[in-house]
This record gives structure tokens, sequence and C-alpha cells, in this order.
């Protein structure tokens, strides 16, 4: 049974300023496991917020294209290539295992949605092979049946960047791609190749039914509902790298161990926390009268150096705010857009005209249609495959549909102008006809002037210029 609202812990601060805005802490699980236990004032300051934003925007094409890159190995290279071959060997050998079980970890509603094992298979590990051994890594650390079976769900935060999209709010975001993703490629070689083999190792453990992983998805879901504001595990969920620390390691290898984690801690959480602080801190001075809804994983918010304590140390005031507390609901006039969505009348994406966003990572060159989506930092990439396709392709329809009515608009207002210019004087040189037109602002007058002589004139030359096309073609015959 569901708690009560006032016993919910909430994953909710307020930034206290007229008007409010609020941090909300979200995981990488799907929405469905968490949404009936999130307090009903973290939705309402959701809704009633001008403004949403998130680490990376996720429904950007061109944050997806990067990510893929991002995690690729140079032009030319294959994953074969930069491995000691026993690690390659065992990786390709758990992969092929994986492949050979996830018909089984399919669950009936995936299946009904038409989501099946070798379309999934292929499109989180299809690409192994030339993919950056440390993303290798975090790919096998995904590949569980538990994991699997949540496929196809958007996880929270896509769940509320694709709910902001659909109530016509602006979003934005704080980061660019480069800025997580860099960090992941700047371990060195050697605890490149210590993870890989920990996390091979798991998983081969796993697989013989002699080892249990720390911390589980299900533990992560367990201290999210249950309001765990101090929990180490949210920290893992937010830079997404397993721990390696463990007592039954040599103590060499722990040392290696404890040095990932120090390095990942300290690029993934607190060098990011500083960042994301002073660009949140940045949108709030440059727009004063919008209400921001910050959604950043809940890692960002918990433990030292946070993002709550850049904006402390800045001066603004931050308070947690308890489930059943009552939020302001004072509404600026342009948020009732966003609840009359149905309406045709409304302008939509209202905020967004006359909200430019600077913070806003850059658009990156188009990626090829062939490349898979990531699995990681985007965790239900799956899902956003073929939407984010079919939105691009749409968008650049889109364009090319606006050029080409553009250029004919701009053919018609010539057409028109030159209907009160005398007729044009037509040649044919070297086999091309050519109009020579009158000079600039000769015979002008504005159309109220106009008598009908000037729509004779031009249909005399437009008769003259078929005419003499058509002679031209009867010589050339």
């Amino acid at each position: 049974p569901l708690p009560q609202q006032s016993e919910l812990n909430s994953f909710l601060w307020t930034i206290k300023r007229h008007p409010p805005s609020y941090f909300f802490g979200t995981i990488h699980v799907p929405y469905t496991r968490v949404w009936d236990f999130i307090p009903e004032n973290s939705k309402k300051a959701f809704q009633q917020s001008h403004i949403v934003y998130f680490e990376l925007d996720l429904t950007d094409p061109y944050t997806i294209s990067a990510l893929t890159r991002c995690q690729l190995l140079p032009q030319g290279e294959n994953l074969q290539d930069v491995l000691p071959r026993d690690i390659y060997r065992r990786l390709k050998r758990h992969l092929e295992y994986v492949k050979l079980m996830m018909p089984s970890w399919m669950t009936p509603d995936q299946r009904g949605k038409g989501l099946y094992a070798d379309y999934l298979f292929n499109a989180i590990a299809g690409n192994w092979e030339r993919k950056r051994p440390v993303w290798v890594m975090l790919m096998v650390n995904s590949l569980t049946e538990v994991d699997i079976k949540s496929r196809g769900v958007p996880v929270l935060d896509l769940y509320l960047a694709q709910e902001a999209e659909r109530l016509r709010k602006q979003t934005g975001a704080v980061e660019k791609v480069e800025e997580q993703c860099h960090p992941l490629n700047g371990l060195n070689f050697s605890q490149v190749v210590f993870a890989l083999n920990q996390t091979l190792l798991q998983q081969e453990s796993l697989r013989a039914g002699s080892f249990q992983i720390p911390y589980t998805t299900e533990d992560l879901i367990k201290h999210y509902n249950c309001g765990d504001l101090s929990s180490i595990i949210f920290n893992h969920d937010t830079s997404q790298v397993p721990n390696f620390i463990n007592a039954t390691l040599p103590a060499h290898e722990r040392i290696t161990a404890q040095e990932i984690d120090s390095y990942f801690r300290q690029e993934l959480i607190y060098k990011r926390n500083e960042r994301m602080g002073r660009r949140v801190k940045d949108l709030l001075e440059e727009y004063p009268d919008k209400s921001f809804f910050f959604a950043f994983g809940a890692g960002h918010f918990m433990g030292n150096n946070t993002v709550i304590d850049v904006l402390r140390r800045e001066g603004y005031e931050v308070e947690h705010t308890p489930a059943g507390q009552t939020i302001n609901n004072r509404k600026h006039p342009k948020t009732l857009l966003a609840f009359s969505s149905s309406s045709p009348a409304h302008s939509p994406y209202v905020v967004s005209q006359e909200l430019p966003l600077p913070l806003h990572p850059w658009k990156e060159e188009e990626v090829e249609e062939e490349e898979l989506l990531p699995h990681l930092l985007l965790p239900d990439g799956i899902d956003m495959l073929e939407k984010v396709g079919r939105k691009y392709k749409k968008k650049k329809k889109k364009q090319q549909k606006k050029q080409r009515l553009r250029q004919f608009n701009d053919l018609w207002v010539r057409l028109e102008e030159s209907a009160t210019d005398p007729p044009p004087r037509i040649r044919i040189i070297n086999g091309y006809i050519t109009v020579e037109p009158q000079p600039w602002g000769h015979g002008q007058s504005s159309h109220a002037h106009a008598d009908t002589s000037s729509a004779h004139q031009l249909s005399h030359s437009l008769f003259l210029l078929l005419l003499t096309w058509t002679l031209h073609m009867i010589r050339l015959h």
C-alpha cells in the first residue's frame, strides 16, 4: 500500500526567490517504478514551472549523435586491437551468453510492444567492437536480466523531458555532452583494463551463482521510494559507474579500485556539481521573473560539495521541501498555456520565442543513420531510437518545405511588383533566353494607383516570352 503524502520523503528543494525555482533529484530507473512514490508537491512544482532544465537535452538528436561519437574508438581501430587477448575472448564469450539468454529475459509486456530480443541486443551491443573499453565495461554492467526487463519504459528523467515537451514547456540543458563523456574517456589504459576485468569477473561469478552485487537496481528503487536522502547508492547511479572496491581484492588491486572511485567521484560528481551550480546561478540571474525546475540525478544533491552548496555559497537560500508542504501556487500568466495543449488558439513554445538558451549544448554534425544510439547516459536509448530518427527526418523535411515555399513566395512578390513596370526586353543570345529588367525604381507605383493596363502589359510580356521560346525550340529541332 502507498503511504500518505505526508509520510513520503521528498527529493525536492526550493530556491527561495520570486517566483520560486526548484531542484528535483531523479534516478535512472523506469519511471513507473517510482512515480507513485513522488509527492504531489513535487509534481505540482514541475507543472507550475515556466522552464524545465536537465543535465542533458534528452530529446535532441544532436545529443544522441554526440554521445554515440564520444563512445567510439578512433577511426580504423577495433576493440580486438587494443585489449589484451584473454580479456577480449572472455568479453566475446560473455556477450554470446547474453545474446543466447536474452529471449528468456524478455517480458510478455515487452514482446507486446514489439520489443524483441535480437533488436534489443543489437541496439545495446551491436556495435561493441568499435566502442572504447570503458564504454564496453559500462555496457556489460548494464546487460543483466533485471536491466533488460526494464527496457522499453522511459527512465524518470526522460519521462519528465517527454512530459515537458508535451506540456509545451521551455526545456534546456546545463551541460554539454562532452562534459559528461570526456571524463569517462580520461581513465588511463591500465585502469580501464582493471575495471573491465573486474566487471567481467563479477558477471562470470553471477552466472556461476557465486557472487552477489552490492547495489542492485531494486536496492536503488527501494532507497528512492523510501526517501533515503543519505544513501551512497545515488552517487553510483548519478555517475553510472559501478563500485569496484571490496574486501576480497588483493592490496594492490584495492588501491587501483580506490583510485578509480576517487577519479570518478571527482570528475563525475564534484566538478560537475560546481559547473552545474554556476550555470544554474547564471540562469536565475539572467531570467529573474521565470520559475525554473532543475531535474538532475539525485546524487548531485547529496553528500559534500553538492549543487545546493554551490548555490548557497552564492547567497541563495535553498531549503528542502518535505512531502505534504504546500508550495507557492501563484501562476505566471504564460504558464496557463502549458495546461491548454488541446486548445488550437494558443501559440506553442511561447516562452521559447522570447527566451533563448545561452547554455544549450552546441549543435553537432548529423550522425550517420546506421549508427546505434548509446545505451548509457541516455539509459532508455532503445525507446528513443525510432522516435529520434522520425523527429530528425520530419524536422529536415519541414525545413526543406519551408525553403521551397520561401523561394516560391519570393518569386511571387517580384512578379507582383513587376506588374506595374513596362514590359521587359527579351533576347536570345547563344541559344539562351535572357530577360533584361528595367532599372530599379523605374515605373514603380503603388497598387492603389495601378490601372488595368498593367495587367495587359504583364500578359503581353509573358505571351512574348512564351512565343519566343517556342520559336527557338522549333529552330533547334
